[in-house]
């Protein structure tokens, strides 16, 4: 799949990170503040979300990256992000990279080498594949934010069970015990992600049946909104590219913007 899912990942998924900390990583914390860090080297996007996490056993990072296909660089890209997270705030990051995709993962979550004795790496990080959590695992759950990754969840039953897998999802959502606003929320962002896997006409055939026009509707809004966030960081990111240097076409590849709309922003 493109990186478009992965750029505007901190746009779709800024409501996620407790759920994320408690659910999949277990972790036991009283507090959670987004760090704003703005790393110095300019990839394709940013770190997509690092938060001060207090726990009892102390404050740490909680590093959280998106990830829709296998990247080969990534265990450099996430020891790039570890050293800058220590310098800049002093805190020992935990770092993990949330994986959903068609494909199968291929990627490595760390980075060895041993030069004698002093000069040596043994670098980790954790990778969840969300292909392999299962659909009831996440329903009999009360992190209803979860639900967001239910139609990208569960490989071997959405594999077997095709459109009517996609049914379920909707079904399940649509039964949440949640408030009108936050459904529309989920709803959004469910379908989002279901573009990974299905195609368009099929989600909005199988959520239109499903969830109902009023919520649909509702979360239209959401959509916008998120459309919006998606194309405001897309030209803060082509901003920042044009700065290193890089080619318009290029820039044009990794943000999806206009060549036209990029040449503007040189003014």
């Amino acid at each position: 799949m493109s990186q478009e899912y992965d750029v505007t990942a901190k746009n779709i998924f800024s409501n996620l990170a407790d759920d994320i900390a408690s659910y999949f990583l277990g972790l036991k914390f009283t507090k959670l503040d987004e760090l704003n860090i703005e790393f110095t080297t300019i990839e394709s996007r940013e770190s997509d979300m690092v938060f001060k996490c207090t726990t009892e056993n102390g404050d740490i990072a909680l590093h959280i990256e998106f990830q829709t296909y296998n990247d080969s660089k990534m265990p450099y890209r996430m020891l790039r992000y570890a050293t800058e997270i220590m310098e800049k705030h002093n805190l020992i990051p935990y770092q993990v990279v949330v994986y959903f995709s068609k494909n199968e993962l291929k990627m490595d979550n760390n980075l060895d080498y041993h030069l004698g004795e002093e000069n040596l790496l043994n670098f980790r990080y954790r990778i969840i594949d969300v292909g392999k959590i299962k659909f009831e695992d996440i329903v009999k759950t009360k992190y209803y934010d979860l639900y967001t990754f239910l139609p990208v969840a569960d490989k071997d039953k959405r594999q077997k069970e095709k459109e009517a897998y996609l049914r379920k999802c909707a079904e399940a959502i649509r039964d949440m015990p949640v408030d009108k606003a936050k459904k529309s929320y989920i709803v959004t962002t469910a379908e989002i992600l279901a573009g990974i896997i299905y195609d368009e006409e099929v989600i909005e055939k199988i959520f239109s049946e499903v969830i109902g026009m009023s919520i649909l509707e509702e979360s239209k809004v959401y959509k916008n909104i998120l459309e919006k966030g998606k194309k405001e960081k897309s030209i803060e990111i082509a901003r920042e590219l044009l700065k290193e240097g890089m080619d318009i076409n290029k820039i044009a590849q990794i943000t999806k913007l206009p060549v036209e709309e990029i040449k503007k922003l040189l003014n």
